[in-house]
Order: C-alpha cells, then structure tokens, then sequence
C-alpha cells in the first residue's frame, strides 16, 4: 500500500509540476525559472503543512507516504533547479543564476520555517 501511495501521489505532483510550467511559459519570456521556483515553493507549503496535520493528529498511514513522499517528491524540482541553473550559467546570465539560487533556496526555507515553526515548538 505504501509503495501504491508513492507511486500514484509522484505521479499527481509530477503532472501539477508540469501544468505549472506551462501555465508560466505561457505568460512569461524570462529567463528566469519562476516555474520551478513556484513548484518548489508550493511543495514547501504543502510539506510543512501536511507535517503539521500529520504530527497533530498521529497519523502514520499510506497518507503521510503519499503526500510526503509521493506528491511532494514529485512536485519539487531540485534536478530542474539544479539543470535550470547550470544552463544559466552555462549562458553566461551569472546574475540569473546566482538570483535563482538565493530566492529558490531562501524563499523555500522561509516558508517551511513559517508554517513549521509552531507545530515544532509545541
């Protein structure tokens, strides 16, 4: 069960991720990666909040390994990210690259922290 979970949860964030970057592309000519960086974002929220709900309420089951592991996993986009910047890099846009870095890596901690930091001083 918990591996069906996984499967099916990676599977749903994988497909978000995907309408996300189009959804962006289609508005948006920048170099900047501001679709991995939403997906990267909204995965922090939906981590930290699915934490939250499952730390309060003693839930153990095929649901944390769904959202946690399946959906969240397949959402987040670290290899994107990680491909992303290099390309930048790779182009010469330095600026981008270093700007993706530091807003993808502060923004995501930021919000984890924000909506993780009362359920952890409980």
């Amino acid at each position: 069960m918990k591996l069906l979970a996984i499967f099916i949860g990676g599977g749903l964030g994988s497909l978000l991720r995907y309408g996300i970057s189009v959804w962006v592309l289609s508005f948006s000519k920048s170099n900047f990666p501001i679709g991995t960086i939403i997906a990267n974002v909204l995965s922090c929220l939906i981590l930290a909040l699915g934490l939250n709900y499952f730390l309060s309420k003693g839930i153990e089951g095929w649901q944390r390994y769904f959202l946690i592991i399946g959906f969240c996993g397949g959402f987040s986009t670290f290899s994107t990210f990680s491909f992303e910047t290099f390309t930048l890099l790779k182009n010469q846009d330095y600026l981008i690259a270093i700007l993706n870095v530091i807003v993808s890596v502060i923004l995501c901690l930021f919000v984890f922290w924000a909506l993780f930091k009362n359920f952890a001083q409980n």
